[in-house]
């Protein structure tokens, strides 16, 4: 919960934090015009041509792009732009290694320092934080456990999808890396208490079905939990705007794991939710699914607004190759993959998620006792 909070029970990776609502990553090398990822939407062609930079070869690509269409002066318009194959969003997931800098991971170390600690005693510690009284507080409100899992659930919902939709204004009013501390500093620890009373409590529902000896279905939950981090981990693209080092933007992305779904966190959501549904099989799995499913299923269409909102005739024609649905757009032709389309994903990023991913996978042991001990 864009962008996902569960820990799960063995066996497999626990639920990531974060919503696909437009999230961050480095510059592409090759991208469409400026222009078309302004975050000011462009209407028509004759206003991108104002905006444009004055570089001769971009000028004379776009005034290329704009004639084949037949939307010159005059012409009326022959092809459909989302027949254009030439990529109008950024590239996801680039990660070079000569443009980084060692003081700006630097900063990502520290700063992550700082929120840990300022995390563990401002909420986690029983003794000093207010995690505790949270939580309590909202467990008075019902003797049921699916009850409560639901209302916590809600209100990280209601708090992640209500910034990120107020994260226009609120950049405007305080600036960009202001915002994003504001941001994670209240979802971060919503997110804690949510995650810590389902480990305490995924055991605790009425039991609706048991398959954990049933052959094959352990392999079967793993698999599909491994694959679900590749599709809810899209703030991985750049961790120095998530951890505003960078200022922090709102991309268009398009290639890599977009072009087989417009909204991967959503989808990872709920492989993930369907997973572990079928792991646990009670009555508190089924309600932390359909909370989770259902804030997600949320996030598609707010993260389409607020990209349309952004981006305007830029985003239309993304959307009009890609799909909500995996593999939809490809399918039925509206989205071309390059031959090399492999390498797209043979980038860092894609690394780091799966070692982040075994990693958690084998830290079961470790979240499940540290969430114990709070007592949530």
């Amino acid at each position: 919960m864009a962008s996902s909070v569960l820990l799960s029970s063995s066996p497999s990776p626990f639920l990531p934090y974060g919503r696909c609502h437009g999230r961050h990553g480095p510059t592409p090398s090759a991208r469409a015009p400026s222009s078309l990822c302004s975050p000011k939407p462009l209407q028509s062609p004759d206003l991108w041509m104002i905006s444009l930079t004055p570089n001769p070869s971009t000028f004379l690509r776009f005034v290329g792009r704009i004639r084949t269409r037949g939307t010159s002066i005059g012409e009326p318009e022959t092809k459909d732009a989302a027949s254009d194959e030439a990529p109008i969003g950024e590239d996801s997931a680039v990660f070079e290694m000569g443009k980084q800098k060692i003081s700006s991971w630097v900063y990502f170390t520290g700063i992550l320092g700082v929120v840990l600690f300022a995390l563990n005693v401002l909420w986690i510690d029983p003794s000093t934080g207010f995690g505790t009284a949270f939580v309590n507080a909202v467990s008075e409100l019902s003797d049921s456990h699916e009850v409560i899992m639901s209302i916590l659930i809600i209100i990280f919902a209601t708090v992640h999808s209500g910034m990120a939709s107020l994260r226009d204004a609120g950049e405007k009013l305080m600036g960009e890396r202001a915002y994003r501390v504001l941001f994670a500093g209240i979802s971060l620890p919503s997110a804690v208490s949510t995650i810590a009373y389902f480990i305490n409590h995924r055991y605790d529902g009425i039991q609706l079905w048991q398959v954990q000896s049933v052959s094959g279905i352990h392999e079967l939950v793993w698999v599909s939990s491994f694959i679900s981090f590749f599709f809810l981990y899209p703030s991985t693209f750049n961790l120095l705007e998530v951890a505003a080092v960078d200022k922090p933007k709102m991309h268009l992305w398009e290639t890599g794991i977009m072009r087989i779904t417009r909204h991967p966190q959503m989808v990872g959501q709920v492989i993930w939710c369907l997973a572990h549904t079928l792991w646990i099989g009670n009555s508190v799995a089924v309600a932390a699914s359909v909370g989770l499913i259902a804030h997600h299923l949320f996030g598609v269409w707010n993260g389409d607004r607020r990209l349309a909102s952004r981006y305007g005739r830029a985003f239309e024609v993304l959307r009009s190759r890609t799909s909500v649905i995996p593999f939809a757009a490809i399918l039925d032709g509206r989205q071309k993959l390059p031959k090399d389309y492999y390498k797209e994903f043979i980038r860092l990023p894609y690394l780091t998620i799966t070692f982040l991913t075994l990693g958690a996978y084998f830290a079961h042991p470790l979240m499940q006792s540290s969430s114990f001990q709070l007592h949530w």
